[in-house]
This record gives C-alpha cells, sequence and structure tokens, in this order.
C-alpha cells in the first residue's frame, strides 16, 4: 500500500518536473506576445478617472481569466478534432486586430477633433457607457491575443502527453494575465503614487523629485503606449498573416520580417477599414431611405 502511494508520488513529481521545464520554454516562446498583450492593455486601461483606474483594470483581468477558460480548452479540442480550424481562428482573429489598428491611424490623421472641442465632448459623453465600451473593447482584443499565447503555448508541448499540454498551457496563461495586468496596474497608478510621495515629504527633498518625476512621466508613458500598442496591434496581426497564410510566404524575402509583418498588417487593416467603412455608409444611406418609402 504504501509502495504505490509513493508511486503516485513519484509519478506526481515527474509531472510537475515536466509542466516545469515545458512551462519555461512557452514562457519564453510568448514573450513577444506578451511583450505586444502589455503595450496594448496599457494603453486601453488608461483614460479613466484615478477613482476608476483599479475597477476597470479589475474588469478587463476578469475578462481576460474567462476568454482563456474558453480558449484553453476549445484549443485542446480543436489540436485534437479539427486543427485547421485553429488556423482559421488565428487569421479572422488576425483581421480584428489589423482593423483596430488601422482604424486608430486613420482616426489620428483624418478624423481629429480640435482640442477645444474634444473637452466639450468629453463633458458631455456619458462616462459610464463610454468605460463600458472600453473594458468591451479591451476584452475583445484580449481575446485575439490569448488565442495567440494559447497557441504558441500549446506549440511548444504536442509532443507531450495531453496531461503536460493541459498543465503548462494553463500555467502560462495565469502567468500571462496575472504577469501583464499586474504591470498595467503598476503603470497607471504611477502618479497616485507620486503624489503620495510629495505630500509624505512635504513637497522637500529626494522623496518629492521623485514624486515630481512619477507624475510627469505618467502621460509620457501612456502616450507612449498608446504609439507602441498600435505599432503591437498591426505587428501580431501581419505575424498570424504572414505565418499562417501560405502566399504570404515568400513575399519580399530581402525585407526584414519585423517591417513586413508591419506592412502586410497595416495593409490588411485598412482593407477592413475601408470595407467596414463602406458597410456602415450603406446601412445608413438604407436607414435614411426607410421613412421616405413608408
Amino acid at each position: 500500500m504504501a509502495s504505490g502511494i509513493f508511486a503516485v508520488l513519484d509519478d506526481i513529481a515527474a509531472l510537475m518536473d515536466d509542466v516545469a521545464v515545458a512551462s519555461k520554454v512557452a514562457t519564453r516562446k510568448t514573450a513577444g506576445i506578451l511583450g505586444d498583450d502589455l503595450a496594448v492593455n496599457a494603453e486601453k486601461a488608461t483614460g479613466f478617472l484615478s477613482s476608476r483606474e483599479l475597477p476597470v483594470l479589475w474588469a478587463i483581468t476578469k475578462g481576460s481569466f474567462l476568454n482563456k477558460l474558453i480558449i484553453i480548452p476549445v484549443a485542446l479540442l480543436l489540436n485534437v478534432f479539427f486543427p485547421l480550424a485553429i488556423k482559421v481562428i488565428l487569421v479572422l482573429g488576425g483581421l480584428f486586430l489589423a482593423y483596430e489598428g488601422a482604424e486608430k491611424i486613420v482616426e489620428y490623421f483624418l478624423h481629429r477633433t480640435p482640442k477645444g472641442k474634444e473637452v466639450i465632448q468629453e463633458a458631455r459623453e456619458d462616462a459610464g457607457v463610454a468605460e463600458k465600451a472600453k473594458i468591451r473593447s479591451a476584452i475583445s482584443t484580449d481575446f485575439i491575443l490569448s488565442i495567440e499565447i494559447v497557441i504558441i503555448a500549446l506549440g511548444t508541448v504536442l509532443d507531450k502527453s495531453l496531461p503536460v499540454q493541459i498543465m503548462t498551457v494553463s500555467v502560462v496563461a495565469v502567468l500571462a494575465t496575472v504577469g501583464v495586468y499586474g504591470l498595467v496596474a503598476l503603470i497607471v497608478r504611477m502618479d497616485d503614487a507620486g503624489f503620495r510621495l510629495i505630500k509624505r515629504s512635504g513637497d522637500k527633498g529626494l522623496l518629492s523629485k521623485l514624486g515630481h518625476l512619477l507624475v510627469k512621466l505618467l502621460p509620457l508613458i501612456i502616450k507612449f503606449f498608446a504609439v507602441i500598442g498600435t505599432v503591437a496591434l498591426l505587428l501580431v496581426s501581419g505575424g498570424i498573416f504572414v505565418h499562417n497564410i501560405p502566399f504570404l510566404h515568400p513575399v519580399f524575402p530581402a525585407v526584414p520580417a519585423i517591417l513586413k509583418e508591419l506592412g502586410v498588417g497595416l495593409a490588411a487593416g485598412l482593407l477592413v477599414v475601408i470595407l467596414v467603412t463602406g458597410v456602415k455608409k450603406l446601412i445608413g444611406a438604407f436607414r435614411k431611405k426607410q421613412p421616405e418609402s413608408v
């Protein structure tokens, strides 16, 4: 009886060792996408009132965990029964990310509102509705990035047993969520930490200077992440297209991979933006004509 228990414990220990090794490899493989995930989510989690930053971030984090709870079992099942579906889902997700990135660029260059009007518009806008919309957008983007993370992690353990696959992908998913949103929480609370340092030091000495530095750095970091987040969306989407659409593999072989993926992501995003804008205009025109025909 005792020998049987020890044998089970040995099996569990061996399984944990396999999972630990596989998780390290999978985490290294997903490091790039995790960096993109951080950039995208840091940009999406900013722009709220100070009192709403952490509640909003917690709502997005819960959504991220729910995303991974859905994605992990689906990815494992598809990998066994219908592996082609994973590529199709990745490409569709890539189109969504490319659209988000390209839309931000189009909005910046073609639909910028004068600053005075921006202030008036923001004052009139329902803050609760805007907050919910931004949370939904962040969770939707996280869903696509989570698919990438899960698929890449799964790809590192395809030769392992099913228990190792399940545990490795789960560990990477949890680490990704906690790590990314933990860092985002630190970033968005920089100004509060700075104000506390200023207040505690009586606005004198080294602590006060550090506090002022944190307060001044936050808007710069937010602008930085807004740019990097947009680039990350296009890079991730372009990488999905280049690696999963065969005819794109040999295109522009002399161009560095990062520039190729960025260009492909931007081109695909602009095409989707044009398509979506056209559909919206057609729907708008159709709705305007409806009352006349009644």
